[in-house]
C-alpha cells in the first residue's frame, strides 16, 4: 500500500529501529504519522508534527495512507456548531438543561431552531426525566415540544424509544455544511452593487426585490442563511452575489469559517455549495413529543 504513488499524501509507516530491541527480544518498532514528501533511492521521507523522518525503505514493515486530518472547524462537535446560530436571531430567549439548551422564540414564525430544544450533549439528568421537562417547558408556552438532534444520535434513538417521532415527517434530514471562509471568498464572484442592511451581529444582503440573503456572526464563525432569489431571476448568479457580499462583511469582522444548512434532498443547493467548498459536518433532523 506504500510506494511511490503515496507522495502528497498522509501515511502511517511502521519501522525496524536499528540497534534497539522490542520487549519480545526481537527488533524494535516505531510508527510515524505524517505527509510522504519523498519516495526515491531507496528513502522513504514523512513530513511528521516534529519535522521530516528519513526512513529507509527497506526498514518499513507495514504502512498505508490514512485520511487526512480534519481541519479545526471539523473537530468542533455538533452541539458547539449549532450553538453559532443562536445570533440568527435577536429575540431568542434561552435556558440550558445540562448542555441541552431549550429555545423560546417570543413569536415563532415556525418552530424549528428558534422554537426548539438543541437536544445535543448531556442534558444532565438521565434523558426520560430530560424529555419530560421539555415538554413542561414547552406546554406551558402553548406550543409543541420539539428537539433537534443529530441524526444517529444516542438522543435521537433514545427520544424515538420514548415516542417521539419525526416532526416534519415528509422533508428530508437537513446537512450543516462548512467551509473556511478564505477559500468560499475565492470562489464567490465580485458582488457589485448590493444593498447591505446591518443590525449587528446580524446583516441583510439584498439586490432590489429579485435576490436576498442574511447573515450572522458569532465569534469567528459567520451563518448564512435564508438565500433566496425571485424564480424569475434565477441562474443569473444572484444568490452567489449576495453571498459574496455578507461574506465579504463577516471576513471584515474577523470571520474564518462560514456555515449554512440545507436540507438534504435540496440536489440542486448542495450541488451548488460543493462547488464553492462546502462539506457537511453533521446532520439533523427534529423530533416531536406525541
Amino acid at each position: 500500500m506504500l510506494g511511490p504513488h503515496v507522495v502528497g499524501q498522509r501515511v502511517v509507516v511502521r519501522r525496524i529501529v536499528r540497534g534497539e530491541r522490542g520487549p519480545s527480544g526481537g527488533p524494535a518498532l516505531t510508527d510515524v504519522l505524517g505527509v510522504c514528501t519523498t519516495w526515491a533511492d531507496g528513502v522513504c521521507v514523512v513530513e511528521g508534527p516534529d519535522g521530516p523522518v528519513e526512513i529507509a525503505i527497506a526498514d518499513i514493515v507495514s504502512g498505508k495512507p490514512v485520511p487526512p486530518r480534519p481541519s479545526v472547524r471539523h473537530r468542533v462537535s455538533p452541539r458547539d456548531a449549532e450553538l453559532h446560530s443562536l445570533t440568527m436571531w435577536d429575540d431568542v430567549p434561552t435556558r440550558p438543561l445540562g448542555e441541552w439548551v431549550l429555545r423560546s422564540r417570543v413569536t415563532p414564525v415556525e418552530i424549528g431552531r428558534a422554537g426548539s430544544v438543541l437536544a445535543m450533549g448531556d442534558p444532565g439528568v438521565p434523558l426520560p426525566a430530560a424529555a419530560a421537562e421539555v415538554v413542561d417547558h414547552y406546554t406551558a408556552l402553548g406550543w409543541p415540544a420539539w428537539a433537534q438532534v443529530e441524526v444517529g444520535s444516542d438522543v435521537d434513538l433514545e427520544l424515538v424509544s420514548l415516542g417521539w417521532v419525526p416532526a416534519r415527517p415528509d422533508e428530508a434530514d437537513s446537512l450543516f455544511e462548512l467551509v473556511a471562509l478564505s477559500r468560499l471568498q475565492r470562489a464567490l464572484p465580485d458582488p457589485g452593487d448590493i444593498t447591505l442592511e446591518l443590525d449587528h451581529p446580524r446583516a441583510v444582503a439584498t439586490i432590489g426585490s429579485l435576490a436576498r440573503a442574511r447573515g450572522a456572526i458569532d465569534g469567528d464563525w459567520l451563518g448564512l442563511h435564508d438565500i433566496w432569489v425571485s424564480p424569475e431571476a434565477r441562474r443569473q448568479g444572484l444568490a452567489l452575489r449576495v453571498m459574496a457580499e455578507l461574506v465579504d462583511w463577516g471576513a471584515s469582522l474577523g470571520a474564518t469559517t462560514a456555515y449554512l444548512q440545507v436540507r438534504g434532498d435540496n440536489g440542486a443547493a448542495l450541488a451548488l455549495y460543493a462547488r464553492l467548498g462546502f462539506v457537511t459536518h453533521h446532520s439533523y433532523r427534529y423530533l416531536k413529543a406525541l
